[in-house]
This record gives structure tokens, C-alpha cells and sequence, in this order.
């Protein structure tokens, strides 16, 4: 497979954005067509008002569609929230023929075993995410294709989510005239744009801080290692000033763009802005001092929940690439600075690079899933075809692909 084109569909708190990209291997993503809509109806990345949230989404695929020329048939969604849970499994599989070398569907045989585990029956797995594989007793093998062997294990990171969470998503993208054509962690799809080679070898995490979440990767040895959703976002930020200085939270989000920081010391403290509180007959001035501390003292707390996350892993001394930072609150002033204090960790923000088409619309970090999604799709779709028996990581079954091709005719008469 060549390329192709593939659309997108991140469904965040506080916007919803669809984005359709041309993908060619060892080639700049060409963006062919966005639409961005705001996010009613959904907080921490769950859907409260299926009506609103439904239309959030249509009103995003359509301004795509408009600016594509294109019909969005099917969209690769992204998933997020406190409903997320992960755990680690191992497949095992055994080499029938000793002749022969392991090859592809050799893979996606222990891969399948793998997803195999307990879980509650009311979740559902996204990813089984291969962490190193195991050839007769030599662990910490990438990639087995090729080599020879008569056992053939896996360590997998397996992420799962409510089904009842993840059919309400279905039922808003559905609502558009969309098809999911799978679910995507957020914080995976944003690694596929932010994160170097040697930043996922050597040991990172990808910290994706969004309107209502703060979603987390660790990459150790190339893959994703452990995940983490924490209930956390700028939308607290917010919600802080608005309490703090007795604004609405409307304007409390217009304060917090135009004069915020995460750093009381970096701002002048003789520098004021007007505002007018509840109960205020005329603006009243504001120091930004002030303002920095509220906002430093939410920024700190939600550092310090991913450092103990972190610890809990047990990774927290395998990251020598520290830590990148995406999601919109990362265009914060001064956060980087305190992630790098509170972790004590090298850090960085990030945002899609190596773009061309209409890009404008979409820089910055907070457009960092919505870019990844393709990149994943394309990754994805490469490697279901290079394994024509079996799929990988979580590849929709037969019956799902028949039922998927029959709505798709379905649409196409009149």
C-alpha cells in the first residue's frame, strides 16, 4: 500500500476537531481538510448530552467535508477520560514448523493471545500494545518477523474502556454519517507526532493536557509501556480563576489566554489588567502576580498527581528523554518550566511538525491528537496489510468488516 487518504476525529472537552490527511510513507502529511467545532455537551472526554455532543460532531465533519471536497465515509476517533484503565499480559504461541522463520501472522497469533485476559465483562479492549517480544528465552526482541524459533512470547500493555462510555461516543460520531473506524488513546496518537526515535529508545512520557484530562504515555525501549488518564485539565485552571477573582468562566478562560502564567516570578508585578467581578459596579485591577499564583498552584497539583503516577508505574528512573508536554493548556506560559521542576525532568512542548495542505488552522500542541490520529491510521493500515491472514493489535473481525462494507454500500444508494 502506497498511501492513502484517512480522516480523524478527536473528540475533546472543550473543542471537537476532524481532520482529513494524505498519508505516503517517508513523505510530509498533507492536510487536505479541518473542522473544528466547539465541544458541547462532553466533559472529561465523555459524552453528557448525547443531542449536543452529536451535534459537536456533525458541525466539525461537515466544515471538514466543506474544506475537503471530500466525503468522510469512515474516521479514526480518539478516546480519552477517567474510564481508562490498562494492565500487562504476556502471549504465548508455539512455532509449528522449526523450518521456517516467524513471520507475520506468527505475531499477530501471540498478539491474539494476548488479549486473552480478565476484565470486567462491561469494558472493552482498545490497544494490546506489544512491549518486547521473547524467542525461545531471548527477551527484549523488537521485532521477531524473520527470526527462527519454536516459542514465540509477548509482554503487551492492554488498554480497555467502558463499552456504555465508548457506544455513546459511537452513537455521536454515527449521528454525522461516520463510521469508527477504531478508538485511539490520545495520548498514543499524539507520540506519533511529538516523539523522536530516540526519545521513545531511550525512555519518555508524552503528557497530553487537555480541557478536562491529563492523559499519559511512558515509551521505554521504542513502545508504550504504561498509560494513565488523570481527571485534571486546563478547565480547572479556569475554574480556579473564576472562583479565585469571582468571575464567569467564560471570562475567566479569556483572562487566563491573555494574561496567565505558571510562574509568579517570570511576571512583572507591577503590571495590572482590568476586569469586573460579580457584585463590582466597575472594573477593578488585577495584578498578574496574582493571577500566576492561582494558576502555579493548580499547574503544581496537577504535576505532582503525574509524578506520583509515574512512581506507581515503576518506571520513573528509565526516563532519561523526560518529558514532552502537548494538549492545549500546554501553550500555557511557564508550564514547561514547572513540569521540569515538579518531575525533575527535561521538558518540552510539543506540536505537529513536517506538515503541508491547509496547516494553518492546526498548530500548536493542542492539535497534536488530531494530527496523530492519521499518522496512526496510516501505520495501522500498513501493517493489517502486510498481514494478510490475521490482523494486528486489535483488528476488527470478519463479521465487523462485512457488516462495516454493507453500510457503506448502504450509503452509497440513493
Amino acid at each position: 500500500m502506497k498511501g492513502g487518504v484517512f480522516a480523524s476525529i478527536d473528540v475533546g472537552t472543550t473543542k471537537v476537531c476532524t481532520v482529513v490527511g494524505e498519508v505516503f510513507p517517508d513523505q510530509p502529511l498533507r492536510i487536505l481538510g479541518v473542522g473544528i467545532a466547539a465541544a458541547n455537551g462532553l466533559s472529561r472526554g465523555m459524552v453528557e448530552n448525547l443531542r449536543d455532543a452529536s451535534e459537536s460532531v456533525r458541525t466539525s465533519v461537515e466544515q471538514a467535508e466543506r474544506s475537503s471536497g471530500t466525503r468522510i465515509l469512515s474516521a479514526h476517533v480518539g478516546v480519552a477520560g477517567p474510564h481508562i484503565s490498562c494492565q500487562n499480559n504476556r502471549g504465548i504461541v508455539a512455532i509449528p514448523d522449526r523450518e521456517r522463520p516467524i513471520s507475520p501472522d506468527d505475531v499477530a497469533r501471540v498478539l491474539d493471545g494476548a488479549r486473552i485476559v480478565s476484565i470486567p465483562t462491561n469494558r472493552e479492549i482498545i490497544h494490546v500494545e506489544p512491549r518486547y517480544f521473547i524467542v525461545d528465552g531471548q527477551d527484549h526482541v523488537s521485532d521477531p518477523v524473520g527470526m527462527y524459533g519454536q516459542r514465540l512470547d509477548v509482554e503487551t500493555h492492554i488498554i480497555s474502556g467502558l463499552s456504555t462510555v465508548l457506544q455513546n461516543e459511537t452513537k455521536c460520531v454515527e449521528s454525522a454519517g461516520v463510521q469508527v473506524e477504531s478508538y485511539v488513546l490520545n495520548p498514543l496518537a499524539s507520540a506519533e507526532v511529538v516523539l523522536t526515535d530516540t526519545e521513545r529508545e531511550m525512555g519518555c512520557v508524552v503528557c497530553d493536557i487537555g480541557g478536562g484530562t491529563t492523559d499519559l504515555a511512558i515509551y521505554i525501549e521504542g513502545n508504550v509501556w504504561h498509560t494513565m488518564v488523570l481527571s485534571v485539565g486546563g478547565n480547572h485552571i479556569t475554574s480556579d480563576i473564576a472562583h479565585g477573582l469571582r468571575l464567569p468562566a467564560d471570562l475567566a478562560e479569556k483572562i487566563k489566554i491573555d494574561h496567565g502564567s505558571a510562574r509568579p516570578k517570570d511576571v512583572d508585578a507591577s503590571e495590572y489588567f482590568s476586569v469586573k467581578p460579580f457584585g463590582e459596579e466597575k472594573p477593578v485591577q488585577v495584578s498578574k502576580s496574582d493571577l500566576a499564583m492561582i494558576i502555579q498552584a493548580r499547574v503544581e497539583e496537577t504535576f505532582n498527581l503525574v509524578l506520583q503516577e509515574i512512581k506507581r508505574s515503576g518506571y520513573d528512573g528509565l526516563l532519561p528523554a523526560g518529558i514532552v508536554l502537548t494538549g492545549g493548556t500546554a501553550l500555557l506560559p511557564g508550564i514547561r518550566l514547572v513540569a521540569s521542576e515538579v518531575l525533575n525532568l527535561s521538558a518540552r512542548v510539543a506540536e505537529p511538525t513536517d506538515l503541508r495542505g491547509l496547516v494553518d488552522t492546526i498548530r500548536g500542541p493542542q492539535f497534536a491528537t488530531s494530527v496523530g490520529l492519521l499518522k496512526w491510521a496510516a501505520r495501522e493500515t500498513l501493517a493489517a496489510a502486510r498481514t494478510p491472514t490475521r490482523g494486528r493489535k486489535g483488528r476488527k473481525t470478519l463479521d465487523d468488516n462485512i457488516s462495516r462494507m454493507s453500510d457503506w454500500f448502504k450509503r452509497l444508494l440513493p
